[in-house]
């Protein structure tokens, strides 16, 4: 190979080499971010779902026996329950609520009421992020057949208030007329305090929340002050297999003597209450 030979080839050599270097720069200079912008850009978040506009709630369940207030509305037999709540984003809501009953006919043969069937409605809100209140009304319906006269019959409305702190609250409920089947007794009046406490939200996974219930109250009644009593209540519930298991245990310190029924059954003493229930 002669000398003319080799330069043209060394120089076609640098020639590429060249382009060669000429061609990365402009890779790697394209693949480099200008100075202050992000190195990539970050994904578009997706778009907030929309509230809705209310939430529908019900529940099922099945209880040893319906014990309202510390005293037993089925003659300490089982109770089948339920109900619906309608809840708008604004704390608007409204429900009803059901039960079997005995209380009003038990050994009271011209009476024919084997149903509690209760309507409410109200609103609540926060006035902190732990501090709610609650105002409203409900009406304790009783359909059924009733003597024509002298029987007062045993519908009432209740209008309430009440407030909750954390797992603690308080609950003052106002009878408007006549209470429970009880003539000229408007202004009863019945206060709580209430605690339910979620000692775990899941144990295994079997056994979902765990939680314990305390609760302590006082009826009074209008004209009928030997009816007055206190009642207390203590249990806790767990969820499992999709539903949720309770107990509790009920006691009053009324007038054995007033609330024993016609079956000789003291409906205010010391009672048990084992359920299952199901949120739907």
């Amino acid at each position: 190979m002669d000398i003319l030979t080799n330069l043209d080839i060394r120089g076609a050599a640098l020639v590429l080499s060249a382009a060669m270097a000429s061609m990365f720069a402009g890779v790697v200079y394209a693949q480099t971010p200008p100075p202050g912008a992000d190195a990539a850009t970050p994904a578009a978040q997706p778009a907030k779902a929309p509230e809705p506009a209310y939430t529908l709630t019900g529940n099922i369940g099945i209880f040893s026996q319906y014990v309202f207030r510390g005293v037993s509305q089925t003659d300490e037999k089982p109770a089948v329950q339920g109900g619906f709540d309608w809840t708008h984003p604004s704390g608007i809501y409204l429900g009803t609520w059901g039960s079997n009953i005995s209380w009003l006919t038990d050994g009271q043969p011209a009476v024919s009421a084997p149903l509690e069937w209760d309507f409410y409605g109200g609103y609540r809100g926060n006035l902190t992020p732990d501090l709610g209140y609650d105002i409203g009304g409900l009406y304790y319906y009783y359909p059924g057949t009733y003597p024509g006269n002298g029987y007062t019959n045993p519908d009432t409305l209740e209008v309430y208030g009440a407030l909750s702190w954390k797992f603690l609250s308080v609950k003052y409920s106002y009878s408007t007329g006549h209470t429970f089947g009880l003539p000229t007794s408007a202004g009863s009046y019945y206060v709580e305090g209430n605690l339910s406490y979620d000692v775990t939200d899941k144990v295994n996974d079997t056994i979902g929340k765990v939680t314990v219930i305390a609760h302590v109250g006082h009826q009074t009644f209008k004209g009928f002050s030997a009816s007055n009593y206190t009642d207390w209540k203590a249990g806790g519930s767990f969820d499992a297999f999709g539903v949720t298991f309770g107990v509790y245990l009920t006691d009053t310190d009324a007038n054995q003597a007033l609330y024993t029924n016609a079956f000789g059954k003291k409906i205010a003493g010391t009672q048990v209450v084992g359920y299952v229930q199901k949120t739907l």
